[in-house]
């Protein structure tokens, strides 16, 4: 089933300001808020939609990506983060623009739409993002690949299993927020008391803390090594481009989840053949009497060579077209097409033989331009060429 448009998700313009979208979010959030709906799943999917959709519109670059190329801008290995984004994820990531607390409790008058277990208001460790660039050529981009990737980034400790606890000890509720994550402040105001909430410093938002630290990661449940990534790239991906692989980046510390790798595409120039968005160009160069007789030649292609035919009397500039030996469409809408653009190659120097040759064809009406055509025809040009 197609996905719904960001802009209608959350009911705004596609030139809606960061501001206009920010606010529109919130307002889709508050609405759907599983506490606000408990047991309505089409409010809960409706809440990760709204997440969604804010998370790719309130970032420029996903913005700009998304207003080219759509939906598909974030498939491939992964796809988007978005659709596996859990409730506590979201509350996580977005809940500061609700006034800090993950499970928007802060804001306004709603509190925590009565009862939500301290558990869904304690810091979701996330690991930081990982980006990386892969360089294809034009025949990986054409069919698709798999690479593999030696990653450096952050795993879980094997040693304590990514806890930070030394083997046999356990975290114990952190005495400083009494399990909860946060710490509530109460300040006088000539309005009255106003009550704050903020990430608890000992626990960093964890609710426990070590009693006795790792030995092999000193208490963090991190350490660096290398990884091997497999990733399918699709074909027809172009330069720019960017994959995401949702889980594949730097492990969280003590427990939590993972970041994403983010794969830069870079695309290598082709020695013959340039590319123009899903079509390919070949400046083919004919010597003048393959222009004028006609010729069979050879020209390259993305899987190899292919021949054409060049009809006799052939102009400089005709524009030949091989269908569907262009580069897939990432969407896939078929195929673009090979364009041969035919230029014919003037000599700069001629034998005294030659150029007698060229002077009695000069001569010759079959060789005199057709009423209209003397500007920038071959014809015209070669004659400029003997008169210089």
């Amino acid at each position: 089933m197609a996905k719904k448009d960001y802009y209608e998700v959350l009911g705004v313009s596609r030139d809606a300001s960061q501001e206009e979208i920010k606010k529109a979010y919130r307002k889709q959030a508050l609405k759907y808020h599983p506490d606000k709906n408990p047991g309505d799943k089409e409010a809960e999917e409706n809440f990760k939609l709204a997440a969604e959709a804010y998370e790719v519109l309130s970032n420029p670059d996903k913005r700009s990506k998304y207003d080219r190329f759509g939906h598909s801008a974030f498939d491939g290995s992964g796809g988007f983060s978005g659709g596996g984004m859990t409730i506590e994820d979201i509350f996580a990531q977005f809940g500061d623009i609700f006034g800090g607390f993950g499970d928007f409790g802060g804001f306004g008058g709603f509190g925590g739409f009565g009862g939500r277990t301290s558990s869904r208001q304690r810091t979701v460790n996330k690991g930081s993002n990982l980006r990386v660039k892969v360089k294809l050529n034009l025949q990986e981009i054409s069919s698709g690949v798999e690479k593999k990737l030696k990653v450096k980034k952050y795993v879980a400790c094997s040693v304590c299993h990514g806890t930070g606890a030394k083997d046999g000890t356990s975290k114990i509720t952190c005495p400083t927020c009494h399990g909860s994550g946060h710490i509530t402040h109460v300040t006088n105001t000539f309005l009255g008391q106003m009550q704050t909430s903020s990430t608890c410093p000992d626990c960093r938002g964890e609710g426990q803390v070590i009693k006795e630290k790792c030995s092999a990661c000193y208490g963090e449940g991190i350490v660096k090594q290398d990884e091997i990534v497999k990733i399918n790239i699709p074909a027809g991906v172009q330069e720019g481009m960017q994959i995401k692989m949702s889980g594949k980046g730097n492990a969280a510390r003590r427990g939590g989840i993972n970041g994403d790798l983010l794969v830069i595409i870079e695309e290598e120039k082709h020695p013959e053949l340039i590319r123009d968005g899903n079509d390919l160009i070949f400046n083919l160069y004919l010597s003048i009497p393959q222009a004028v007789l006609g010729d069979t030649v050879e020209i390259p292609t993305v899987d190899g060579q292919a021949k054409i035919k060049i009809e006799p009397g052939t102009q400089p500039g005709k524009i030949l077209r091989l269908r569907g030996k262009g580069v897939p469409d990432i969407n896939g809408y078929g195929r673009g097409d090979l364009l041969v653009n035919t230029n014919v190659w003037i000599p700069k120097n001629l034998s005294s033989e030659e150029q007698k040759t060229f002077e009695k064809m000069s001569h010759s009406d079959n060789f005199t331009p057709a009423p209209g055509k003397s500007e920038g025809g071959f014809f015209s040009r070669m004659k400029n060429f003997f008169e210089q």
